[in-house]
């Protein structure tokens, strides 16, 4: 749908063929007070997608642009899509990823499990997703030396540049 909408599916197959998947389960104990315990902190994916389901105990908190914070409560069988970094470099800004963060509100075990997606080639923005009103912000790289960069500390920045 995305590639659709951008109109540049001619790019799919070979994304999707360079595109390797790994799936993790996460358990997040029962907190010792009930508070607002951090199960994992704020941040971003810098996979390229990641697909999550939880369990009945919410947790999953998402950063709106106004820069608050809002427990997501999906319904029971759902699935959750969210946007990771490359796939923001891919898509030269128009996509963003979803700053998130999981909680443990609740006096019970929380279990999740995700499918994350990875390039392992390089992702560079398609020629069309490049205008006078979208300049080139990025430059090509390859994602899997991308996931292995640190954030170099105190910055917030990456020691793997992709700016443009």
């Amino acid at each position: 749908m995305v590639f659709e909408n951008y109109g540049v599916e001619k790019y799919h197959d070979d994304l999707i063929q360079s595109t390797v998947y790994s799936f993790r389960m996460m358990k997040y104990d029962e907190p010792k007070k009930i508070e607002t315990n951090v199960g994992f902190p704020s941040h971003t994916d810098r996979t390229f997608s990641t697909i999550i389901h939880q369990n009945h105990v919410s947790g999953l908190e998402i950063n709106t642009k106004g820069d608050d914070w809002v427990l997501f409560e999906p319904p029971p069988s759902s699935v959750i899509f969210l946007a990771g970094d490359a796939f923001q470099i891919w898509s030269n800004n128009r996509i963003r990823p979803c700053r998130h963060k999981v909680t443990l509100r609740e006096n019970d075990v929380r279990y999740m499990f995700g499918v994350f997606a990875r390039n392992k080639g390089v992702i560079h923005v398609p020629n069309e997703l490049v205008d006078e009103d979208h300049p080139l912000l990025y430059k090509p790289i390859n994602h899997l030396d991308f996931l292995r960069a640190r954030r170099i500390a105190g910055t917030g920045a990456y020691e793997y540049a992709t700016k443009a």
